[in-house]
């Protein structure tokens, strides 16, 4: 065999990743993808080229010397998605269990060294039973590694994993340090399994109780897309990576269309009930004011009184953030004020501009929120909005009160145009609670509720309103629903050239 056939073959039997039994039971029999066919169905047609295709464990302990291990359980590399260039890898079930080796960490480790040195994300398609015990401590110097460019990287490149199937053990944090997480309904994520956590506790639990896909969408917040197919799963992805920049010295890319900047949507003017306790749902504002209606939402079975996403204004990539009224009034509590600021800082991050629409009662008060850390954890958000320096502009739809409406793209807080639509009512507390006190006396010797209704009335009229706030310069303008777009486009145009210079220093800390 001359050497150019030796190379094919070795590759060859490389590609073939092992037994054929056995991916067919691990991949094929559950409706899974094996990881070449993953990276394919991801990356643009012919575009991938595989690096460390040859790389091997050294390792001759516990049966290890007998042991051939094709890619080291992970296929690294690179291609394009629509026509711009990421990095890549997917690990593989079917060698030895996806199992994070010294040398299957080494690959990871320098594709992200790559990445961040050239600029393109990292996308990284997890399937791996975790730490590889077979190579004792190798393979936990390589998980500090991995953890530690995860971290450096963290605001260079975007980060993105998509896991399909089971994550288990230290590998599960990687993910959790990546900036989105993408996973299908079956798939499954925990720091420990089920083995383990019968071993120590004596209790029987499912892949699926325990980190399910669907659990971690609902309640961790985990999971920023949740899909019922890999091929669904795919297509979000390849979504996500139009909204985001290549960098974080690169604007986000332009996408030319046919929608109308100066589109007018009579329907806005008459969505929002005018009784502000009365819900509606922010996504029918969302929607018609972005081009062509598309939004993208992160998280939105997770602290779903917060809504967050991408869209375009006039071709151009925004974050969207908005109160939802829909979901608890649209107050937030601590997991929206933890999403919200998240979101906000990945924007910021990125040079993505921060569209805000504000309709919200406030902050939730009461025992559980003090006790869960709302002081500290609400306090994320303020942090995010005030650190932001991308353009923010923000919408006040309805209410906007007390602390709610500082954290959610104030003035005060540094927004750089607030707008507000006819009815808007701001106010430092809400305005019934700020009534009754500084009226006090009067409603003490009020005859009737009739008096007391009539008190209320004029505090509403002269101190809530949103023409006292404009007068004041607490917003910029009062403008009708039905020309947000053209506002918000136009307000993004003027913000192009935005320059913020903030006080030198290593960096800030965040609260808890």
């Amino acid at each position: 065999m001359d050497r150019i056939e030796e190379l094919k073959e070795k590759k060859k039997k490389i590609r073939e990743g092992g037994d054929p039994e056995t991916k067919k039971r691990l991949f094929y029999d559950k409706g899974l993808l094996p990881p070449r066919q993953r990276i394919e169905k991801l990356l643009d047609p012919g575009s991938f080229l595989e690096l460390d295709m040859l790389a091997t464990h050294h390792y001759r302990e516990f049966g290890m010397d007998k042991r051939k291990i094709p890619a080291e359980g992970v296929i690294t590399g690179y291609g394009k998605i629509n026509g711009r260039m990421v990095c890549v890898y997917a690990q593989d079930f079917a060698a030895l269990g996806g199992t994070y080796g010294e040398m299957h960490g080494r690959k990871i480790c320098a594709l992200m060294d790559m990445a961040a040195e050239v600029g393109v994300p990292v996308i990284g398609i997890c399937h791996s039973g975790g730490l590889r015990l077979h190579e004792t401590l190798g393979p936990m110097e390589m998980f500090g590694q991995l953890f530690r460019r995860n971290s450096q990287y963290s605001g260079v490149v975007p980060q993105i994993s998509i896991i399909l199937g089971v994550v288990a053990g230290g590998q599960a944090y990687s993910p959790g340090l990546t900036d989105f997480i993408l996973m299908t309904r079956e798939s499954a994520v925990y720091i420990a399994g089920p083995a383990f956590v019968k071993a120590q506790t004596g209790r029987e639990i499912t892949d699926q109780e325990l980190g399910g896909a669907q659990m971690h969408a609902r309640k961790s917040g985990l999971v920023d897309v949740l899909t019922d197919t890999e091929q669904e799963i795919f297509e979000e992805t390849r979504r996500l990576l139009d909204f985001l920049p290549l960098n974080c010295h690169e604007s986000p890319p332009r996408k030319e269309n046919d929608d109308d900047p100066q589109r007018y949507d009579d329907a806005l003017n008459h969505l929002v009930p005018e009784a502000s306790q009365i819900p509606f749902d922010m996504h029918e504002v969302i929607t018609p004011i972005f081009d062509h209606g598309d939004f993208q939402e992160m998280k939105p079975a997770f602290a779903a009184n917060m809504i967050t996403g991408f869209a375009r204004l006039g071709g151009n990539t925004v974050g969207v953030v908005a109160n939802q009224p829909k979901h608890l009034g649209g107050v937030i509590d601590i997991k929206a004020a933890e999403k919200g600021a998240r979101f906000v800082r990945f924007c910021d991050a990125f040079n993505i501009p921060i569209v805000t629409f504000q309709d919200s009662p406030g902050y939730l008060i009461g025992k559980e929120m003090e006790e869960g850390g709302m002081i500290y954890k609400g306090a994320k958000l303020l942090h995010a909005y005030a650190e932001a320096t991308v353009p923010k502009v923000t919408v006040i739809v309805r209410k906007a009160y007390a602390g709610a409406y500082i954290a959610m793209g104030s003035q005060y807080i540094g927004a750089d145009l607030v707008y507000a639509w006819p009815g808007a009512e701001i106010s430092s507390v809400a305005p019934k609670t700020a009534a009754s006190i500084v009226f006090r006396k009067e409603m003490a010797k009020a005859k009737d509720e009739k008096e007391m209704e009539a008190l209320f009335a004029y505090y509403h009229e002269n101190y809530v309103n949103a023409y006292r706030a404009a007068s004041l310069r607490h917003i910029n303008d009062i403008i009708e629903p039905g020309e947000t777009r053209s506002v918000l486009i136009k307000s993004m145009e003027l913000m192009k050239g935005k320059k913020e210079v903030r006080p030198a220093r290593k960096h800030g800390n965040i609260p808890l």
